[in-house]
């Protein structure tokens, strides 16, 4: 073992082709003071025995555009280094057996064409061409991408090596990483068997050890090992070279050619974990027995697609393991929990074509103090605590490496792990039919079946069977009241003498307010872009309560703690499970309220924005009137142990003004059709409130200023390039998720960041971000139509608007006289 440095501006911890490309990445932005340190040798974990699988499209855009620079960077690297790769851009060919999939694929491939990739969609005759062997018989149809490729992973690992060291990084194996060295809350270096290195960044890179590595220093790091199989023929006779690599979902496999013969590999349904018991010392180029009984069905699949398959030797029958995470979304950027200690892991088996994208854009975070773009998608962030649970994990990633290969069905739901988070009243929605899905570990009521019929997901992309039974919660909503379930709400309390001002430099919104006041407010980066999306009520003179979405509970708290200012007497912390909230909304909610309160909750003495503590029934209770959904209404804060008696009351007065349980696709159509906004689809870091339409909620001119107000000064000086839509599809059979591609006079202008039906508009409504070539984009070129959204390869004519679709004036929330709510029912 080489003498270690004592110190280094940056340690990472782990030899894989991330690690590498970490290194990499941060020579080039000139860091070169870098150390990287592998227990074996370089690639030993996972790394070697990839399939080097190089695709671009991913399910969102910006994973798409960091797969793209992967396969830009592989495609020079070899130049640059004089390191052979084994890259080779031989495109790649996904087949579909049936519609459902074609579907899918076309929609994939609608989604490419915003992101300017090469993708052809091809008759099953024309894929036949394409790949001589492959029985066509059974298909639809498949997509191609021609710049889609394949490389060695060992080789390309050298090479990213080889370039950080030309820059200065020092590599050093046969060095275990026993502990990362934390003082104070931040990472300081690390601690070996030759001795420790102080630094001033930790990067774990460690692969299948980085979840035990992290959390020794108390960071939350969810991943589990699975056992991934391939297979290796004999040279095959007619197999012809620098094939595309196929993929058949359906039948869980994928094939690519190498060097004459075929490596086949599989992403089965019911997966096996490993490493329960801990990764063995000695771990190093290994592989995990044979189980051929396993796989056994799934080589049949493959036959059946590659028939000359079954007439082919086989070499080696391969078992390794790989890392993944709970949503099938490698781990990135700073941990919450540790300040200057990053991570780069648990890559779902597509390590080798994230990696060069992800260590870019890491390196970017590490040298400039932020993300470079929105990276929400893999944001280690987004984790929640209890996911470090190794049962937890080991149970998700049964189901976790299939659904690589699964239908991503719109509003598909993971089938394991669940249970883990309920609210109080989960057995009395459960009894009334609710149908649950899964947000960081919640189970939330997602519609409600009615009675004799089984409240499950029948998926498809069309309507789904919960279609008319949400459609029905979303009328009664919009004509009488609904009741969710918004207990899954995060909530932080921020209190003491510096509260106001220490919120009101976070908060875009002015939050010196009135005592009961509530503000809808965004924080903001340096940039202006959009860190949270959140309400802010004053509690107290000294005391405010944070409510923001369930997915962004660690996000939020990590980012209004790390922006408290040194020495302000101010405490945040977390209350999210002390309080239940309902949601009582709709034109008929003050009746159903009125009668179990002796609060006066008339318009005038409770008018829109306002808090206020409450008796109703037996409980105390904060009541806010405040709406996602776009109608009167209040959201009612209720003690954990108090809220099913809350909820009793509510029911039992319910009948007699048409409420109905409602679930979150309800809430989703009718915050679509006002044009409410959802961070981390339709706003985010990326994105500046007046890009957004949300300038209303931004009070330029406060004393103090806040986080951002200079770049929104200057982009507001600028003119705007980009602006968010909405849109109503001119038709009412088509309908938006996400990603269809937005055209205007042909041109493809922007995305759709979400859509759903909504039920009262009577069409599908999508929001999306729209540019003009760099010009600034006006209200006359919104309006002046010649928008189109395309949907799976079709286009259809849709209407733009930068005013909501529904009640544009705001009068059902403001609760306006009778006379004018008729104007806009």
């Amino acid at each position: 073992m080489s003498e270690l440095p004592k110190r280094a501006q940056v340690v990472i911890v782990g030899g894989g082709i991330v690690g590498c490309s970490v290194a990499y990445h941060l020579t080039l932005r000139g860091c070169t003071d870098v150390v990287l340190l592998e227990r074996k040798k370089l690639t030993s974990g996972t790394t070697w025995h990839a399939a080097g699988l190089v695709g671009q499209l991913r399910a969102t855009h910006n994973l798409t555009r960091l797969a793209q620079y992967t396969t830009e960077l592989y495609t020079t690297l070899e130049q640059e280094t004089g390191q052979p790769t084994g890259f080779h851009q031989i495109g790649s060919l996904a087949v579909a057996t049936n519609d459902a999939r074609m579907e899918e694929l076309k929609r994939g491939a609608s989604m490419a064409r915003c992101f300017g990739l090469e993708v052809d969609v091809l008759s099953a005759a024309r894929a036949r061409e394409l790949w001589p062997l492959l029985n066509a018989d059974d298909l639809v149809g498949a997509v191609h991408l021609p710049k889609d490729g394949q490389t060695n992973p060992i080789d390309t690992t050298q090479a990213l090596a080889k370039g950080a060291r030309s820059r200065g990084a020092r590599i050093v194996e046969d060095v275990k990483v026993e502990h990362i060295v934390v003082e104070n809350g931040r990472a300081v270096g690390v601690r070996t068997a030759g001795g420790d290195i102080q630094a001033d960044i930790v990067v774990n890179c460690a692969g299948m050890w980085a979840h035990e590595l992290g959390a020794r220093a108390g960071a939350v790091v969810p991943l589990h090992a699975a056992e991934h199989f391939y297979i290796v023929t004999e040279p095959m006779p007619g197999l012809a070279r620098h094939l595309p690599v196929l993929r058949d979902g359906d039948g869980c496999t994928y094939f690519k050619e190498d060097a004459g013969k075929l490596l086949v590999g599989w992403f089965e349904p019911v997966a096996k974990p490993w490493g329960m018991d801990g990764i063995p010392e000695t771990f190093s180029f290994d592989s995990l027995p044979d189980d051929l009984e396993h796989i056994e069905p799934l080589l049949e699949a493959a036959i059946h697609r590659v028939p000359a398959l079954g007439n082919a030797g086989i070499q080696l029958f391969f078992n390794g393991p790989e890392s993944f995470t709970p949503d099938d979304r490698y781990l990135l950027g700073e941990t919450p929990e540790v300040r200057n200690m990053f991570v780069a892991a648990g890559f779902n088996s597509i390590g080798i074509q994230s990696a060069g994208g992800a260590g870019k854009v890491l390196s970017d975070w590490i040298v400039d103090g932020h993300p470079p773009m929105d990276l929400w998608d893999v944001d280690i962030r987004r984790m929640m605590p209890f996911q470090r649970n190794r049962t937890y994990l080991r149970d998700r990633t049964v189901e976790g490496l299939g659904l690589l290969y699964a239908m991503h069905w719109p509003f598909r739901q993971p089938e394991t792990a669940r249970g883990v988070r309920r609210s109080s009243l989960h057995d009395r929605l459960k009894g009334a039919g609710a149908c649950f899905g899964e947000v960081a570990g919640w189970e939330r009521p997602n519609w409600y079946a009615p009675a004799g019929e089984i409240p499950e997901y029948r998926y498809s992309y069309g309507r789904q069977n919960w279609f008319e039974h949400s459609a029905a919660e979303h009328r009664a909503v919009r004509e009488a009241v609904g009741l969710f379930d918004q207990s899954s709400f995060a909530k932080y309390v921020v209190e003491g003498p510096d509260a106001e001002k220490v919120l009101n430099y976070l908060c875009a919104n002015d939050v010196a307010v009135p005592v009961g006041k509530i503000v809808y407010t965004q924080w903001l980066n340096a940039r202006g872009g959009i860190e949270a999306d959140l309400t802010v009520t004053r509690e107290a003179e000294d005391r405010y309560l944070v409510v923001t979405a369930a997915a962004t509970q660690t996000h939020d708290l990590a980012w209004l703690k790390r922006n408290i200012p040194d020495g302000a007497r101010v405490v945040a912390y977390d209350v999210t499970s002390a309080h239940a909230v309902l949601g009582v909304m709709g034109p008929r909610a003050r009746d159903l309220l009125q009668p179990l309160t002796d609060a006066d909750l008339s318009n005038a003495a409770f008018p829109f924005a306002t808090s206020r503590i409450i008796d109703l029934g037996y409980a105390r209770v904060r009541a806010s009137r405040i709406t996602y959904v776009g109608e009167l209404g209040w959201e009612l804060y209720v003690p954990t142990e108090f809220v099913q008696g809350v909820y009793d009351r509510l029911v039992a007065g319910g009948e007699a003004v048409g409420l109905r349980l409602a679930g979150y696709h309800a809430m989703n159509s009718l915050r679509m059709e006002k044009g409410y906004r959802h961070w981390g689809h339709d706003i985010t870091d990326e994105d500046t409130p007046l890009e957004a339409g949300l300038g209303f909620a931004v009070a330029m001119n406060k004393a103090g200023g806040f986080i951002g107000r200079d770049a929104l000064l200057r982009q507001k000086e600028r003119g705007l390039t980009r602006r968010l839509v909405q849109f109503a599809m001119n038709e009412a059979e088509p309908l938006l998720y996400h990603n269809e591609p937005i055209l205007h006079d042909g041109r493809i202008v922007g995305r759709v960041t979400s859509g759903m039906f909504g039920h009262t508009v009577g069409r599908s409504i999508g929001l999306g971000y729209v540019e003009n070539g760099g010009a600034v984009v006006t209200a006359d070129f919104i309006n002046g139509g010649g928008f189109e959204i395309e949907v799976a390869g079709t286009r259809h004519g849709a209407t733009a608007s930068l005013k909501p679709l529904y009640d544009p004036s705001n009068l059902r929330v403001k609760d306006a006289p009778d006379a004018a709510l008729k104007q806009v029912a």
